[in-house]
Parts: structure tokens; C-alpha cells; sequence
């Protein structure tokens, strides 16, 4: 609930700096929007007339088609399809997110472009591993989520000492910061797999 509110902070803090700096246009361009915004409302209002016959007729039509729901589906039942489906989410989230990051590629050889796309898609794993840890907090009970909080810890430590371990190969070269990152990359997005299929109800 904590890092709800902070980040509605954080999100609310960048709406008014935008709209800070938003404020500061010219008066023509407000002028200019305006008269859009105007003729917009008159060939709105000039469509709606038209059709409120035929809008009263659908609802009519939709009201007597409702039927009430009685059926008994107790909660755990609705907690279990929010799940099921929240756990589909994810795996599409991650096919997503694996065929954006295939996508990434360098716009020269140089050893620069290739840490740019490294790191990216390093970032866009990353990004989805906080993303699902967070949802893991409110799905897991407080044993189950100090447990994987530990297991976390611990993979942090393996990630770094692993792409540390892989980058010494080229210690000193210009390819050493490049397998750094990509090992970064690679073992976040087996993470990102692993927490979905293993911990995600």
C-alpha cells in the first residue's frame, strides 16, 4: 500500500511539472484550440440530434434483454479466474516483452551500438521483473513473500557475480561492459519466466 502511494506521488509530481510546462504555450495556440474544440462541439451536437432516436431505441432494446445474474459463485471461485487470468496476463506480458526486446537492434556495429541494445533490453527486463515482483506482493501471504524476498536477494547476488564472472573474459576490452550487460539481460529475463510460471497464482 506504501509503494502505491509513493508512486501515485511520484506519477501526480510529474502531471504538474507537465502541465507546469504545458501552461507556459502561447496564447494563439490556446486561441487555435479552442476554435477546434468549438466546431468540434457543433458538429457533435449536430450528430447528436440525429441520432438520440436512434440511441433511445437501442437502450430500450438492451434494458429488456438484461438478465438479472443469480448464480452462487463464492469467492474463492472469482479470486481463482482473477488469477488464472492475471497469470495469463503475465505470460502474454512476456511473449511481449521478448519479441520488443528480439526487435532492439543496433544501428551500427560499433561496440557502442551494441551496448545500447544490451542495455535496453536489459531495461525492459528489469522493468517487467519489478512489475511482477510487486504483483507477487499482493498475491503472496507475508511467509510465502519473505521467502521469496530472500530467493531474490539471493538472485541479485548470482545475476551480478554471474555477469561479472562472464565480463572478466574481457577484462579491459571494449567487449567487457557489452557481456556484462547482456548476462544482466539474459538472467533477468529467465527470472521474469521463472517468477510467473513458479509464484504467480
Amino acid at each position: 500500500m506504501q509503494k502505491n502511494k509513493q508512486l501515485c506521488t511520484a506519477i501526480m509530481t510529474v502531471g504538474m511539472l507537465l502541465m507546469t510546462a504545458c501552461g507556459s504555450s502561447s496564447d494563439e495556440a490556446g486561441a487555435i484550440q479552442n476554435s477546434n474544440i468549438n466546431s468540434s462541439n457543433e458538429v457533435t451536437a449536430e450528430k447528436g440530434n440525429n441520432n438520440d432516436n436512434a440511441e433511445t431505441d437501442i437502450n430500450e432494446k438492451n434494458e429488456s434483454n438484461e438478465i438479472e445474474d443469480t448464480s452462487t459463485n463464492e469467492p474463492a471461485e472469482e479470486k481463482e479466474k482473477e488469477s488464472t487470468s492475471l497469470k495469463e496476463k503475465y505470460r502474454q506480458e512476456l511473449d511481449d516483452t521478448k519479441k520488443e526486446a528480439e526487435g532492439l537492434e543496433a544501428t551500427d556495429s560499433s561496440t557502442y551500438a551494441l551496448k545500447k541494445v544490451e542495455n535496453d533490453r536489459w531495461e525492459l527486463w528489469d522493468e517487467l521483473l519489478n512489475e511482477i515482483y510487486g504483483v507477487l506482493e499482493e498475491q503472496l501471504s507475508a511467509e510465502e513473500m519473505s521467502q521469496l524476498r530472500e530467493e531474490q536477494r539471493n538472485w541479485i547476488k548470482f545475476r551480478d557475480d554471474s555477469a561479472l564472472e562472464a565480463s572478466l573474459k574481457f577484462k579491459g576490452g571494449t567487449q567487457e561492459h557489452l557481456e556484462y550487460v547482456a548476462v544482466l539481460a539474459n538472467l533477468t529475463e529467465k527470472r521474469c519466466y521463472e517468477l510467473v510460471m513458479d509464484f504467480m497464482k
